[in-house]
């Protein structure tokens, strides 16, 4: 009998730190794509914004990913994004004419989908 309420009293510890972690996740605090850390950042400033598009993409929950699709995008040439997690989308400013199937291969190669870009 007291064999059993220990394994109980484990397994209960286990099921709430399982549900505390994946309420961070789905927040977006929680790092499920590549471990610990953060992502770094990266981009430049455009001189002239020739267009701005937005990008709805599906896949990204937490800061990694959201920071993986800002780092490929503004790895093209004369292209600035901001991703927003939240809403689930990139507002992309262009210094040149970017077709749309360039940036949903540019999200995709990343490991994320293109919902629509307007």
């Amino acid at each position: 009998m007291g064999g059993t309420i220990l394994v109980i009293c484990i397994l209960l510890l286990i099921v709430v730190g399982a549900v505390i972690s994946s309420a961070k996740h789905f927040k977006g605090e929680g790092c499920c794509c590549g471990g610990g850390g953060f992502v770094k950042i990266k981009g430049d400033k455009i001189k002239k914004v020739v267009a701005v598009k937005t990008i709805y993409i599906e896949g990204m929950h937490c800061g990694n990913c959201s920071a993986r699709v800002q780092n490929a995008l503004n790895s093209l040439e004369n292209v600035n994004a901001k991703v927003d997690l939240k809403k689930q989308k990139a507002v992309v400013k262009l210094g040149r004419e970017a077709t749309d199937d360039e940036l949903i291969r540019c999200v995709e190669k990343a490991g994320y989908t293109v919902k629509n870009i307007a």
